[in-house]
């Protein structure tokens, strides 16, 4: 075509491709839409970003700075996830198909893995350590980060079994520690009477620590803190000399615990100790009973100012207030969860990981 001709039907032929244009920018739009929440523009808290960048492709390998989780680059950034329940019981929802619904319905970026070592967990059924692969498995290929929990809770103190902690944090090191989307949580509620910082969780924390770290040196490691992963003020007083990439876990349930809860974590904060809410509740700390919006909400508003990365508990379908689904919903663990398979706090939840909540913003 020559110019002349091209100048002739230059206002045409432009208004032709400028609609063409638009029309796939709307259909595009209409693909991210379906598969992310509507969020605010710049709105960093994101499973999938506007060019289909997953969490861990922006990210990179996190890191520690003063109290903030960091991206690779160094910029603070919170995550912000669901955990599984007991992975012996509700370990059907570790799959491929439910981790990315979970990361293109309900935008999370973050799975957390929780494998009891009691009640029928790890130390009576070693099997259960394959729930565990599946998830780590199933966030590398959806491009989430993942938490491996060593869920210490009716055992009490961590160190009655520390050699099995070492054998299955090395194992699970050689596995995957050359990859960013690792997270270990090595012991998540240590309590009880006579379970301490200094005799029981900082001892066995720098064991396990140590075992990780002579295969991987990069990956975030998080350290449970006494009085069911409460008393970080505690750990604060002392903390770990382990190297970089150490953050500890504060646990709360909205209905049980408050602004007193709270103010010993800022306590800890201007410590200088980091902090990771591996695990927290909308009801009461038994999970169950009513859940609490009002008070969850506060408590999301104080970790946002704040800068600290969570995941909610738990994705079961049991019935109890804390779960996720309603009773008995998806009970193949397929995802694409319609509103009523979820209960009054996983609507709440998921309203507050697509950046539905207007104060949280």
């Amino acid at each position: 075509m020559s110019i002349k001709e091209t100048k002739r039907i230059g206002p045409v032929f432009w208004a032709i491709l400028a609609t063409a244009a638009l029309a796939c920018a709307v259909l595009l739009g209409l693909d991210i839409r379906r598969r992310l929440s509507p969020v605010p523009s710049g709105d960093s808290r994101l499973s999938v970003d506007g060019e289909g960048r997953t969490v861990v492709e922006r990210y990179g390998q996190l890191r520690v700075e003063g109290t903030d989780l960091c991206a690779a680059d160094g910029t603070p950034v919170q995550l912000r996830g669901v955990s599984s329940h007991g992975l012996q019981w509700y370990g059907k929802y570790a799959n491929p198909a439910v981790l990315l619904w979970l990361r293109d319905d309900w935008n999370a970026q973050l799975w957390r893995a929780a494998m009891y070592l009691g009640e029928g967990g790890y130390l009576s059924n070693r099997v259960i350590r394959n729930r565990v692969y599946d998830s780590v498995d199933a966030c590398i290929e959806a491009g989430m980060y993942v938490i491996v929990d060593w869920h210490v809770l009716s055992d009490h103190d961590p160190l009655l079994h520390v050699d099995e902690a070492v054998e299955f944090f090395s194992d699970v090191a050689r596995r995957w520690g050359d990859t960013p989307n690792l997270i270990y949580e090595i012991c998540n509620e240590p309590n009880g009477e006579g379970v301490t910082w200094g005799g029981n969780i900082k001892p066995y924390a720098e064991r396990v620590i140590a075992a990780i770290r002579a295969t991987d040196p990069d990956n975030l490691i998080i350290v449970g803190t006494p009085t069911w992963s409460q008393d970080v003020d505690i750990a604060a007083a002392d903390p770990l000399d382990a190297g970089p990439g150490i953050m500890y876990a504060l646990h709360f349930y909205a209905g049980s615990h408050g602004k007193e809860l709270r103010a010993k974590a800022d306590r800890a904060l201007a410590a200088g100790l980091p902090i990771f809410v591996t695990e927290w509740g909308t009801t009461l700390n038994t999970g169950g009973g009513d859940y609490f919006p009002k008070e969850s909400l506060e408590w999301l508003k104080w970790m946002r100012k704040r800068n600290i990365s969570w995941t909610n508990w738990s994705l079961n379908n049991k019935g109890e207030a804390s779960g996720l689904l309603a009773y008995n919903a998806d009970r193949d663990a397929k995802g694409g969860w319609a509103d009523d398979a979820l209960s009054p706090s996983g609507r709440f939840v998921r309203m507050v990981l697509r950046n539905e909540e207007r104060s949280l913003r």
